[in-house]
């Protein structure tokens, strides 16, 4: 047998190896479910506004058997050899092990230790290795009180109902997905305004939107979120695409989030929400009690019940007593951050032909390299989805240049000069 036809039955094998790989790894994450499994019945949230927020939440968790994920990732495990792809398979074992960990230790301790393994806590390092996620929500902080001042209008009242988005969402999925669109349902109880999977977004029935809600969810839940799924699972050959775990949060929130911010979306509180998860992760991790965060955000909101639920979300899974949070919630401030300067990066050195594979599925931006390996070897597909502004890049490209080219300016010196011109200005309250 030629040389070449022996590469080629050898790289045969390969590929069917890494394939059954990921199917049972696809297997494992399966009945791993972890915002359904950390989810409060609604009797908590009455029992205590109740108390008028004096006791601490009671809470019981279903228990979660954690030997039969444990033991399809151990399978996996005897198929993995050495190679780039073998160690992002390797990783995707890490991952799906703690998470059912995770899940097994609901309401102790340990939950804190595996939540901060899978996604980090406000004191993880972004990848300069000196900023950390808690050191951007502070900074943000800053900014937002720094132009408290000035007027930008009446905000729009959160007036539109339930329903109302949902007619619009659902217009919105059928003209990108087609006959894969998913339905969008309205239901009594869920832990956030919005919820999305490959076949359903699911909005919560007494939540009130603003216009710009409408178009976020639109932008974060449809084109982002729906769009990875379908995309992971139309790879047929590497089925653990499909599968949204902690491996991949952190990116895909980002990724969400920046999707929010490049279509106009976004605004100073949903941003400044996102600085104030972080920082009261922070807080439960220092120790404060879910009372103490729940004061937190009621002198932020005002709202009694935003506040309740803007605590669970720090809380849930972990101690309520303080020191045990979990962290998920940090990732969107983190995960923004980390894709936009990856985007940057990419356009500033003319590695735009690598934005398509953060789209091939669930994954994180350090998997790009073996995607493209994947790729190569005929395993990973294109995506089939696209969000309409990684469709039409003029835009996105114009922005990321301009935004690599801003990031080589010395602001301190030009902050002097303009600080030095407006310094004759009395400074005025415009509210």
């Amino acid at each position: 047998m030629r040389d070449a036809e022996v590469k080629r039955v050898q790289d045969y094998a390969d590929n069917e190896r890494i394939s059954l790989v990921s199917d049972m790894l696809y297997d494992a994450s399966r009945s791993i479910r972890i915002l359904s499994r950390l989810a409060w019945g609604p009797e908590v949230r009455e029992s205590f506004l109740a108390s008028h927020g004096c006791e601490l939440p009671q809470v019981q968790y279903k228990p979660f058997d954690s030997s039969k994920p444990l033991a399809l990732v151990a399978q996996a495990k005897q198929h993995i050899k050495h190679s780039a792809v073998d160690d992002w398979l390797l990783r995707l074992c890490s991952v799906i092990e703690n998470s059912a960990k995770m899940l097994e230790s609901c309401g102790t301790t340990d939950f804190f230790k595996y939540s901060s393994e899978l996604y980090g806590t406000p004191m993880s390092f972004q990848n300069d290795g000196e900023t950390t996620s808690l050191d951007l929500a502070q900074q943000f902080d800053r900014h937002v009180d720094a132009i408290a001042g000035i007027d930008i209008g009446e905000p729009p009242e959160a007036c539109h109902l339930a329903q109302t988005v949902a007619d619009e969402m659902q217009k919105a999925v059928d003209r990108m997905f087609k006959d894969e669109a998913p339905k969008i349902q309205i239901v009594d109880e869920l832990s956030a305004n919005a919820l999305a999977g490959p076949s359903r977004i699911r909005l919560r029935r007494t939540a009130c939107f603003t216009d710009k809600d409408i178009a976020q969810l639109i932008n974060h839940e449809a084109y982002i979120h729906v769009a990875t799924s379908l995309n992971g699972h139309a790879q047929t050959d590497l089925k653990i695409l499909g599968a949204g775990h902690p491996g991949t949060t952190k990116t895909q929130e980002g990724l969400a989030v920046f999707a929010e911010f490049i279509t106009g979306s976004i605004d100073i509180d949903r941003m400044r929400r996102l600085a104030d998860r972080v920082i009261a992760i922070q807080m439960a991790v220092d120790g404060a009690n879910f009372i103490d965060v729940y004061r937190y955000y009621l002198e932020r909101t005002g709202a009694k019940e935003q506040s309740f639920e803007n605590a669970r979300r720090v809380f849930r899974g972990g101690v309520m007593e303080g020191g045990a949070p979990f962290t998920k919630d940090g990732v969107y401030l983190d995960g923004l951050v980390r894709v936009h300067n990856f985007l940057r990066t990419i356009v500033s050195t003319g590695r735009a032909d690598c934005l398509h594979y953060l789209f091939c599925g669930k994954l994180g931006i350090e998997d790009i390299p073996v995607m493209h390996e994947l790729t190569e070897r005929g395993l990973c597909k294109p995506p089939k989805y696209l969000p309409p502004w990684a469709l039409d890049m003029r835009f996105l490209l114009c922005y990321l240049s301009y935004s690599s080219f801003l990031n080589g300016v010395d602001l301190s010196s030009i902050k002097s000069y303009y600080n030095e011109l407006l310094s004759s200005i009395p400074r005025t309250d415009q509210r």
